[in-house]
């Protein structure tokens, strides 16, 4: 069993959910947790690579409560604080050197949440969602896979700044676009300032971005279309595996 769905997980539950229509007889692979790699097989994830050369993996909905679990903003953008905010452990290398470079720019609240790094100059202590989300500005940075905080950075009132996304799951990071979804930034952040000054000097600029995002996150909030989006994706992949499919 791949790891991660083991009887009890939540990427369990998510599978099995979805499973239990088609009933037994029917033979699928999968493979749960921080996919980072295409499958050697075609086999249900979570995660994928965006840019890939067999197309292995089959995105379904999974670990949906952590990942899809949206919080509800009240602050206006034109209230919020004219700064930008990270926050989150960097175990990986881009993270740490995202941190460390942009730590102590200039209206910036960005630190790495890691106990290891207490006493250090990048270290932060953890902040809320709401807490982020009193800020203009919240950068969104990939851990092993794709970024967990991009759905509610994109639900909310405030802008998401990121670099281009390398890996996608059911949120479809793959098909968000520069300008329009997000506000794209260098892959070593270097631009980060600028862009900043830009928004906060054309706040109609960053509410048209916003809006977009938010009709983005809108799209999967349909519990039953949501499902049944994902028992056609399931019965596709059982026809083209020569399986019968009851529908």
């Amino acid at each position: 069993m791949s790891k991660g769905c083991e009887i009890g997980s939540t990427y369990f539950y998510d599978l099995v959910d979805l499973m239990d229509y088609f009933g037994p007889g029917y033979s699928f692979d999968y493979d749960c947790g921080d996919v980072t790699a295409e499958p050697h097989f075609p086999a249900f994830v979570k995660s994928r690579p965006i840019k890939s050369a067999t197309h292995n993996g089959i995105l379904l909905k999974l670990d949906a409560i952590r990942h899809f679990s949206l919080t509800r903003d009240t602050i206006d953008f034109r209230d919020k604080k004219p700064m930008a905010v990270f926050r989150g452990p960097c175990h990986q290398e881009h993270r740490k050197a995202f941190v460390e470079r942009c730590h102590d720019l200039a209206n910036v609240n960005i630190g790495d949440t890691r106990k290891s790094e207490q006493g250090k100059a990048t270290y932060k202590s953890p902040m809320t969602i709401a807490e982020q989300l009193q800020y203009k500005f919240i950068v969104s940075v990939e851990g092993n896979d794709v970024a967990t905080n991009l759905k509610w950075i994109m639900s909310s009132s405030s802008l998401c700044f990121m670099r281009r996304p390398r890996y996608e799951t059911w949120f479809m990071e793959g098909r968000l676009i520069p300008g329009i979804h997000y506000v794209l930034l260098k892959d070593d952040y270097s631009d980060l300032q600028e862009k900043m000054e830009h928004y906060r000097k054309h706040p109609g600029d960053a509410l048209a971005i916003i809006r977009n995002a938010n009709q983005w996150v809108a799209q999967f909030m349909n519990r039953d279309q949501e499902r049944l989006l994902g028992l056609m994706v399931i019965a596709k992949y059982f026809r083209l595996s020569g399986q019968q499919a009851f529908w």
